[in-house]
């Protein structure tokens, strides 16, 4: 029998007395100790407004506002403050599609064109293979962000026009060979719902999780929204300072990012979470089955980037709408959502019965990394550490590898080429991209105007780096998306077609110019 005292010995000889110098976390932070940690964030990153939330053993264990819903204004955000959750409400598609796989009306590994016909990418292959469960997974075979153009900034297309536009994306790595983030399968999820139960998404969400749940006012849509009264206002930093921005309108792809709610309907929902689909006091929502399912990884990650330092992590991987990884010795099951101006976060770790919910009004994810992270930590065990130099160290590391990058790749001026006497006329026209549509390229006074159809924020005036290659300087200041056009040519030495690439590494990943392949269109078909 192997008794307390001869494990102890056994253990120092394996090297695990070395445990003893590492100094033990204190438990929980304190809600001192939170607003601490929140106020401090906010001051370092700017961020005008925060909600947090945590559950505990079955219960809301802390919910608190902090700062001001818009800047200027005197409106403060509270537990009960709407914000835009983006792409949380991934999870939320997930459990709609899990209480129909429940009800027998579909399997995770049914093909998706079984239930829409219409549904068609690059690849005849893939299409025909294609299962529900790969909507959710990230493993398609197309770039991180592809098509998210199509949604980002504010566009009209509708959501047959993006489900069509999915079969020109072309592919760059083996179907279900890697992990790429990936929206507009998830907007294909959605129409998952209407063409089984001949209900929308939006309206199927609300009447069997959001208001049995008791989760009002939290929408499955922003038009859906009644009372405007708490709700927070985006930022972003603009030429340096953080200002107010328009929201973003993704109803066109609500089943991936559309939804909005607050620290107290999110409580709700991460409790039913940890009950593995079953309300607090309240009704079942599906299966606990469904719930296991949606936790097992799917998809492996890779361990890249500084994430894992965060939290000693060891796995990384994605399952059925959450992201799954070790932390500190546990399981921890998260999401974030990121529009523009606003990210929010959600953290569960099902073995202590734990949940964080962080919703800011700025586009700053060190943000919600450094309160999230650093909550979870104090009640994972995990030895007191300064997440806000912690993460701030990252950034700055992160910064700099961008900036680095950006340096290497920055094309050098022809040399003797005179810019100012560049026949600007050839650039001149309307061009088409088989996904995106089409864009034009006009001239006014001794320059040319780059503009996007569908939508009225991607314009902007295109300045020469050398013939035949411009920088676009979007009008909109917060998109912090410039990118390099690289216009081609045909035989003749006519300007045939251009390509984009953003300019900074540091653009996000949803400006995906690098999928786009413009064509002149013939004049008489532009008109």
């Amino acid at each position: 029998m192997l008794t307390t005292r001869h494990l102890r010995l056994l253990l120092a000889c394996l090297g695990f007395a070395a445990w003893s110098a590492v100094p033990a976390a204190a438990g929980p932070l304190t809600p001192a100790e939170i607003d601490a940690l929140v106020e401090r964030t906010m001051a370092t990153y700017q961020v005008p407004g925060v909600a947090v939330g945590i559950v505990k053993d079955g219960k809301l264990a802390f919910a608190k506002g902090y700062g001001v819903r818009e800047l200027g204004l005197p409106g403060k955000v509270d537990p009960d403050t709407l914000f835009a959750i983006a792409s949380n409400t991934k999870a939320f598609t997930t459990a709609a599609l899990a209480i129909l796989v429940d009800e027998g009306k579909l399997h995770w590994d049914d093909r998706v064109i079984d239930y829409l016909p219409e549904f068609r990418l690059y690849d005849p292959y893939v299409t025909r293979e294609f299962t529900i469960r790969d909507l959710l997974t990230h493993r398609s075979g197309l770039r991180l962000g592809a098509g998210d153009l199509l949604l980002f900034p504010n566009t009209d297309f509708g959501i047959k026009d993006i489900m069509h536009a999915l079969r020109y994306l072309k592919p760059v790595a083996g179907f279900r060979a890697e992990y790429a983030y990936d929206n507009n399968l998830y907007i294909v999820a959605g129409q998952l719902v209407p063409a089984i139960t001949g209900e929308s998404w939006a309206d199927f969400v609300t009447r069997r999780i959001l208001t049995p749940l008791g989760m009002a006012p939290c929408v499955a849509t922003v038009q859906r929204v009644t009372d405007h009264r708490n709700e927070a206002s985006p930022h972003a930093r603009v030429e340096g300072k953080v200002v107010p921005i328009p929201p973003d309108d993704v109803s066109n792809g609500a089943p991936a990012g559309g939804m909005q709610c607050n620290v107290v309907g999110l409580a709700k929902w991460e409790l039913t979470l940890l009950g593995h689909g079953q309300a607090n006091g309240g009704p079942r929502i599906f299966s606990a089955a469904q719930s296991e399912l949606m936790w097992t990884p799917q998809t492996i990650e890779p361990l890249t980037g500084r994430g894992p330092a965060l939290g000693r992590t060891h796995f990384m991987a994605y399952g059925l709408g959450w992201g799954l990884e070790d932390f500190n010795g546990f399981k921890r099951v998260s999401h974030s959502g990121g529009l523009g101006g606003m990210v929010t976060y959600q953290s569960l770790v099902p073995e202590l019965g734990l949940g964080v919910i962080v919703l800011t009004n700025a586009e700053e994810r060190e943000a919600y990394k450094t309160i999230g992270l650093g909550i979870t930590d104090a009640y994972t065990g995990g030895p007191r550490r300064d997440w806000v130099k912690l993460v701030q160290g990252l950034k700055a590391d992160e910064v700099r590898e961008h900036a680095e990058s950006d340096a290497k790749r920055k094309p050098m001026p022809a040399p003797g080429v005179d810019l100012s006497k560049l026949d600007l006329t050839a650039y001149v026209g309307t061009f088409r991209d088989p996904w995106r549509g089409e864009a034009s390229i006009t001239q006014s006074g001794e320059g040319l105007i780059l503009t996007f159809s569908h939508t009225k924020e991607m314009a902007g005036p295109l300045t020469p780096i050398r013939p035949g290659l411009f920088i676009v300087h979007w009008k909109n200041r917060a998109l912090n998306a410039d990118a390099y056009v690289r216009f081609r040519e045909d035989f003749a030495g006519a300007v045939e077609g251009f390509t984009m690439e953003a300019v900074s590494a540091d653009t996000d990943f949803s400006f995906d110019f690098q999928d786009l392949d413009f064509h002149r269109v013939a004049a008489a078909l532009a008109e």
